[in-house]
């Protein structure tokens, strides 16, 4: 990646964690948090609503409030203006593909993966075209950057053709092969392209500045966002088992009743005991049968919010 040397914030941005002004007086600290505006916004907003950190929208429409957290400031913008944002040093903390990134150059620290909006960048081409036997290659992609990047670790001579969207319409007349983002690859099967390489997979990630991540009081805000996006993450993950079980049956229950650390064991009134744990979703199906054929009665399964390990 390539290095930037973060901009010092202005001294009349009010959203500045070194500005005087009277909106910047009110609290300890500022962190100055890009939310993504567009296709990503909908679930970036909705996570943050879960972890408690809900976005209100204000009479400055692209400045909203966060509610549960003191000190954050948010703006919304497009993806590539948060990355260059961040980079800039003008902004603290943001949403952005992981695509974007890497084709900026941009030096960023990431915080966390949120996982949401898949992507997969390709190299796609026409049914007849032999990429290993070609000469130079006309690659016509959104991302220029990263084309040219996976072209030289490929050992291939390209002329880039930037496209400005619907790259998948160029080949064969005007580009040879394409470089583009895909998320079920159907429309490269509609115009006729087929995948010949996977060059990278995005999603939606958190990142921040690198001046901000190295100062330790936005250090720590940046943690506690990213503690509790990732505690509702995590519960996404989970589902919770609850059960009751005879005491003869308690230990076979124990042996197959996955847990982060150590299931939650209570004695039930008149005998027995209930049972508690937070296990991967994925296992649920095939766990109630075996928690039942194991002695487990009374079985109830129920989404947590938010798992903090």
């Amino acid at each position: 990646m390539s290095t930037f040397t973060p901009r010092s914030p202005s001294a009349v941005d009010p959203t500045s964690p070194n500005s005087s002004s009277p909106e910047a007086s009110r609290v300890e600290t500022r962190l100055r948090l890009c939310l993504p505006k567009g296709r990503m916004q909908a679930g970036v907003e909705s996570l943050l609503s879960d972890a408690g950190l809900r976005v209100r929208p204000t009479s400055r429409g692209y400045r909203p409030s966060i509610e549960g957290i003191e000190g954050v400031a948010a703006k919304l913008m497009k993806p590539p203006a948060i990355v260059s944002m961040l980079s800039d040093g003008s902004r603290d903390l943001g949403f952005a593909g992981a695509d974007w990134v890497r084709e900026s150059g941009a030096d960023l620290v990431e915080i966390l993966d949120t996982g949401l909006d898949p992507v997969r960048i390709v190299t796609a081409a026409p049914g007849g075209f032999d990429l290993e036997a070609a000469g130079i290659i006309r690659v016509a992609s959104e991302m220029p950057n990263i084309a040219a990047a996976w072209a030289r670790d490929r050992g291939f001579e390209i002329v880039p053709v930037r496209s400005w969207g619907t790259t998948e319409v160029l080949p064969p007349e005007d580009a040879d092969i394409v470089v583009d983002v895909v998320q079920t690859g159907a429309t490269l099967e509609a115009n006729g392209l087929r995948i010949v390489d996977v060059v990278m997979k995005s999603s939606t990630r958190l990142y921040a500045s690198r001046e901000a991540a190295e100062d330790p009081t936005r250090r720590r805000l940046i943690d506690r966002v990213a503690n509790l996006i990732d505690s509702v993450l995590e519960a996404r993950r989970r589902l919770l088992v609850e059960l009751n079980v005879d005491d003869d049956r308690l230990d076979g229950v124990l042996a197959v009743l996955p847990c982060m650390r150590r299931p939650t064991v209570s004695p039930l009134a008149g005998g027995g005991f209930a049972v508690r744990s937070a296990v991967p979703r994925s296992d649920v199906a095939t766990l109630v049968l075996e928690l039942k054929e194991a002695g487990g009665t009374d079985l109830v399964i129920s989404e947590p919010r938010q798992v903090i390990p």
